[in-house]
This record gives C-alpha cells, structure tokens and sequence, in this order.
C-alpha cells in the first residue's frame, strides 16, 4: 500500500474511489454499453462491471485488512471475519443508467460491527457528492446538510415506489408523491439533505443499495429504520433487508405503522 494511502483517513478514500469510479461510469453513459440480465431479472452491464474492478483494485490495496461485499462481487464468508467491510454499488440504478437518465450513483460504505462509519454516495451525472462520517455529519459537495425539519405528515414529500404513494391510506394524510428515483441510494440520500422529507423501499434491498446513504440520513439528523423501527445491520449471512423508511423522527414514527398497512 502506498505510503499516501495509509495516511489517507476512510472518508477521503472513498470520496477519491467514487469520484475515479465516476469517470469511468460516464464513458459509457449513453454510449450503449453491452449489457446482461443476472439473477433475479436484474439488469447488468460493462459499465456495472468496469466500475466494480476499478473499485475493488483501489480500495482493497489501500486497506487490506478490510473486507468486501459488492453488488457486482461473487460473496464470499470471508467477509463476515473482517472488524471493517467496503459495501459498494458500484453503479445503483443500473436501469436507469441504461435508459440514458441521470438519477444514478456510486456508493461506498465502510462498515464496523454491522453499522456504517464512513460513506460515499456520488451522482456522476450531476456531479453531487455527499459524504458522511460517524459523529461528524453528512455532507453535499462540501456544505453542512440535514433533513427536513417538517413535522408532519400532511404536505411532506414522498419517495418510494408509486403503488405505495398512491393508496388511500397515503393519500388522504396529505403526503405528496416526490416521484419515483431508481436509484435507491440517491433516494435515501435526497432525504439527507431536505429536498424529500421521507422515502421508503419495499422489502428485499441489500446492503450496497443501503449502508452508504443510511450513514447519510443518519449523521443528518433523519433515521432510516424497518417498519418496526429497528435500525438496519449490516455485513450479516443474509444481505438482504425488510421494508424500510428513512426521514426525521417526527416523520418517521407515525408513517411507520401506515407503511405497514400498505406494503405488502
């Protein structure tokens, strides 16, 4: 490991990573790049892949002490001995990185004993980083953010998918659909800084869509918890996680037990 990179701190790591990771995703964008349905019916292409070794390389050589999970990585048990594991996306919203919109990131997260302690979440597009250190805030392109200071549910801003904003149980508390953002990891970081006061995600999101932009929400004041409100835990067997909602606690408690109603 390079001397440079040992008295690099996480943040400024990851921050370097997604940036780097950034470029390479861009040569792509638009360019109809090959692609390739995986496991699930999801969408893969050579950009996902390309970004993937390229992040790998850099921040495994920088801390190989640390573990690793990637969204586009064979998963390995191995991980699960580390004290500090990289979670990565390395392009969250592949489908709409392939559909030609903007609505895409990067997203690094160092994990320690299930939770996240440092996080990176880049949208190459629009150049917008927001970064996140526990007990040291959560960041966009350098500015202090924090979420929304609504306090309730009438008149707040949604995110999550539309079969949910549109049921009855939604709709008539006032709450107002935000849209649909395809990357979940920009979602959750849009609640981070007040442009949506909350945001949820069906069942069945895994670490890499999560563990970066929930460090985000958290050091900006919001939580993102499961619909009982428990607090999501990384690095475990099972990446996959429950329903979830991100936003400030004066919003998130009482959607909580409505989510439950409508999410299935």
């Amino acid at each position: 490991m390079p001397a440079s990179d040992a008295m690099t701190s996480d943040l400024e790591l990851l921050e370097r990573a997604a940036r780097e990771a950034g470029e390479i995703a861009l040569r792509f964008f638009r360019r109809d790049p090959r692609r390739w349905t995986k496991e699930g019916d999801s969408p893969v292409s050579e950009a996902d892949i390309a970004v993937d070794r390229h992040l790998h390389d850099i921040l495994t050589s920088s801390r190989a002490d640390y573990g690793w999970l990637s969204e586009e990585t064979r998963d390995s048990e191995e991980r699960l001995s580390r004290a500090r594991v990289f979670i990565v996306d390395p392009i969250d919203g592949t489908r709409a990185f392939l559909a030609g919109t903007d609505e895409w990131t990067v997203a690094i997260a160092v994990v320690e004993r299930g939770r996240p302690v440092s996080a990176a979440v880049y949208r190459p597009a629009g150049d917008e980083m927001f970064l996140g250190e526990l007990g040291k805030g959560a960041t966009l392109n350098g500015q202090r953010i924090s979420v929304s200071a609504r306090q309730g549910l009438s008149g707040a801003r949604f995110a999550g998918p539309k079969s949910v904003s549109s049921k009855a149980e939604i709709v008539d508390r006032g709450i107002v659909y935000a849209g649909y953002i395809p990357s979940l990891a920009y979602r959750l970081a849009m609640v981070s800084d007040g442009r949506i006061d909350i945001a949820s995600a069906r069942g069945r999101a895994c670490d890499w869509d999560l563990a970066a932009a929930d460090l985000l929400v958290q050091e900006a004041g919001g939580r993102l918890t499961d619909l009982e409100g428990a607090a999501a835990v990384y690095n475990k067997p099972d990446v996959r996680h429950k329903a979830l909602v991100a936003g400030p606690s004066a919003l998130v408690d009482p959607l909580r037990p409505i989510l439950k109603s409508v999410i299935r």
